[in-house]
């Protein structure tokens, strides 16, 4: 068959493409994943190869076959730190493959669920990124359907990826012909919508996010059975042992996140994911790449210099320098993309960004700017997009943040957003009757 030849061909070092083949270093429900070499690039790569020759029937085949090119066509579409990187993909004589990022010494995080456990903060370490990282998803309208413990990498310096959108849905109505449908995915991590097969959406892959939360933390799944019939019963009706009488010396914030999470009222879940992130910031202070370099009173002293904040006092900045998340982005990089929908706006600290609008840069704007705020108090898909010009660093504030807030912060907070506003829109229309 041609999958055994294929595997055949592997452990003689064999070629794929232009691809030089090595050793399988994985296996899962769609392919098989070997470590390869890219000549022309000369970079080491991973690439996963269909089984798709376990399906004899033509329609399977087929089907089987948009299933595992789904995986390019929507993780290609993402850039994120967090998410495994797709760098290729083709038919070569029959057989269909994806070539990907390689990850050095990653494994993934099913060895953590059992026996082995990581330390606590680590665990928040890998929820806040998995959390920042599906928000990104969301926001361009992609949902993994399958987050799991073997659907998630780390390294052993704690880089943390998110794997395999063999089964991811696009929510652009345009692009529903290409999605695999019906019962599909892991039932264990399942939240009730899904496994009762109706409607997904962002919410759904926090809910799974949740139950990883408490495998790692707890050492075992929230639902006891042991039969298929019983696992959707239990999902959709029982309530799973508070996190906290089955591990105890946890930080209570992040009980009450693991069981937010894992809400089976889609109303009382988080909305988003950036939401759950915030949380987990708010627990543990050190999460987040520029928060992790810059202590407080270095955030306190920046945030002091922005005309954003000018009439802020300083117990009123303070709040905001430890509830803000801080981020980093790299030159020539999207920070907001037209169309975009974000419950969230950044306050530019360092560096430089183009708004660009219809592909025609509007706007130069500095430190103290304000970004997608008008968006974020309408709630509405981004009018703009926003690239970074040189290097920057931003604070990020989402609707989970802001009512963390006090109320006097909150409001100093609103009224500047509103003459921010305000004076966006001045600048909008002098531009509209420029043109």
């Amino acid at each position: 068959m041609p999958g055994s030849t294929l595997a055949m061909s592997v452990m003689a070092g064999g070629r794929l493409g232009k691809y030089e083949l090595g050793a399988e270093i994985a296996r899962g429900s769609t392919g098989v994943v070997y470590a390869a070499h890219d000549p022309l690039i000369r970079r080491p790569v991973a690439i996963k190869v269909a089984l798709s020759s376990a399906v004899r029937e033509r329609a399977g085949r087929e089907r089987y076959r948009r299933l595992f090119f789904n995986e390019a066509h929507t993780a290609g579409r993402l850039q994120h730190p967090n998410i495994l990187r797709i760098f290729d993909a083709g038919i070569d004589d029959g057989t269909c493959y994806i070539v990907m990022e390689l990850v050095p010494g990653g494994t993934t995080l099913r060895r953590y669920c059992r026996g082995e456990r990581l330390p606590v903060e680590t665990v928040a370490r890998v929820l806040f990124d998995c959390a920042r990282a599906l928000d990104h998803a969301h926001r361009i309208g992609v949902i993994h359907r399958d987050i799991k413990p073997s659907n998630v990498l780390i390294t052993p310096d704690l880089t943390v990826k998110i794997a395999d959108f063999s089964i991811a849905h696009l929510l652009q109505a345009d692009l529903t012909d290409t999605l695999p449908t019906g019962f599909i995915g892991s039932p264990r991590y399942m939240a009730p919508e899904q496994i009762q097969d109706d409607e997904v959406s962002a919410q759904t892959d926090i809910y799974a996010l949740g139950i990883l939360a408490y495998e790692l933390l707890a050492g075992r799944h929230p639902f006891a059975a042991d039969s298929f019939s019983r696992l959707v019963h239990a999902i959709v009706h029982d309530t799973p042992p508070p996190l906290e009488s089955v591990c105890s010396g946890l930080p209570s914030a992040l009980h009450e996140t693991v069981a937010r999470a894992m809400e089976k009222d889609v109303r009382l879940r988080y909305r988003s994911a950036l939401d759950m992130a915030a949380d987990l910031a708010a627990a543990f202070g050190t999460l987040g790449s520029a928060q992790a370099s810059l202590p407080i009173d270095r955030r306190f002293r920046l945030l002091r210099e922005l005309d954003f904040y000018a009439e802020f006092s300083d117990a009123e900045l303070w709040e905001i320098a430890r509830a803000a998340l801080w981020e980093e982005y790299p030159a020539g990089v999207s920070v907001i993309r037209e169309g975009d929908v974000e419950s969230a706006f950044h306050v530019l600290v360092t560096g430089t960004v183009d708004v660009i609008k219809a592909g025609q840069t509007i706007r130069r704007l500095g430190p103290g700017a304000c970004l997608g705020e008008m968006g974020w108090i309408r709630q509405a898909r981004r009018t703009a997009a926003v690239r970074t010009v040189e290097p920057v660093q931003l604070v990020k504030m989402s609707e989970a943040l802001v009512e963390r807030l006090t109320r006097d912060c909150q409001l100093r907070l609103y009224r500047t957003l509103l003459r921010t506003l305000a004076e966006r829109l001045t600048h909008t229309t002098d531009w509209v009757v420029s043109q």
